[in-house]
């Protein structure tokens, strides 16, 4: 049975450096066979206009030495990052960058910014597009960024591809707490998935976070979770016959109707008000 990690860990705002040292440590300090951090680990979350000046490629100086450390330790690593478009001058992605021990670096870009209250994401990120699945020791793995879980079409399209587990990377403040502890279990619930929930903890500029990682299990229970405000390090197992007992018990995706999921297809690209 594969295990995976959720680092609750807080990176030094600007200081990539400094925040690959935090990331060693974890792959060190655990044996689980994959290891999720959250979303703009990098280089921490409330840069501003400093996210053009940290953001990579995925041939970046940064990029590599995690793809090394991937290689070396034999993991699965997903790392929040500020990723530049190598096709695109001055586009930038909210990325969570996914390396394994022997394929080369790819990425997902976060579909759906953050721009309310103190989320200005839309001035600085272009929006993703695509969503890929990756065959990791922990089932076959999509991955979200933070505000994305809040849109069910996502986790259903995940599930409907055949994806065991979704990984969500975070920037949640302790003022969203409370919708992401109903929300996580919900996606769970309705597309029978395990949900692994690696979010920011600490203080950055104006804004707490809240930590709170934690794996929940295809019916909706917390199989491990971490302590809300401090450091650590969440590790549980995954056991991938309790997706079958699951879907068996409530079966969502085989009774999913595809003729709704087409409409709201014809309803997202029809013309109609703001």
């Amino acid at each position: 049975m594969s295990k995976i990690a959720l680092v609750q860990m807080q990176p030094s705002l600007g200081d990539k450096a400094h925040n690959l040292k935090i990331l060693e440590r974890a792959i060190r300090s655990t044996d689980a066979d994959v290891l999720a951090f959250s979303e703009m680990f990098l280089t921490g979350y409330t840069l501003r206009d400093r996210y053009h000046e940290l953001a990579e490629s995925l041939d970046g100086p940064s990029v590599r030495k995690i793809a090394e450390l991937a290689s070396e330790h034999e993991k699965w690593l997903v790392v929040g990052m500020p990723e530049l478009d190598p096709e695109r001058t001055g586009v930038i992605y909210n990325s969570a960058l996914v390396v394994s021990p022997e394929t080369e670096p790819e990425t997902y870009r976060k579909m759906v910014l953050a721009n309310f209250g103190p989320f200005e994401e839309d001035l600085y990120f272009a929006r993703g597009d695509k969503m890929p699945i990756f065959d990791t020791p922990v089932g076959r793995m999509g991955v979200e960024i933070c505000f994305d879980i809040f849109f069910p079409e996502i986790s259903k399209l995940y599930a409907l591809e055949g994806a065991d587990i979704i990984v969500c990377i975070s920037a949640s403040p302790s003022t969203t707490r409370e919708f992401f502890e109903k929300i996580l279990p919900a996606r769970a619930i309705e597309n029978t998935v395990f949900v692994a929930y690696a979010n920011l903890v600490g203080t950055e500029q104006n804004m707490t976070f809240w930590g709170g990682n934690q794996l929940i299990g295809p019916r909706g229970n917390i199989k491990a979770g971490g302590k809300p405000f401090v450091e650590g390090l969440v590790k549980a197992e995954v056991d991938l016959s309790e997706l079958e007992v699951a879907r068996q018990f409530r079966p969502t995706i085989r009774e999913t109707r595809h003729d709704l999921m087409e409409r709201l297809g014809e309803y997202a690209n029809s013309d109609r008000p703001e």
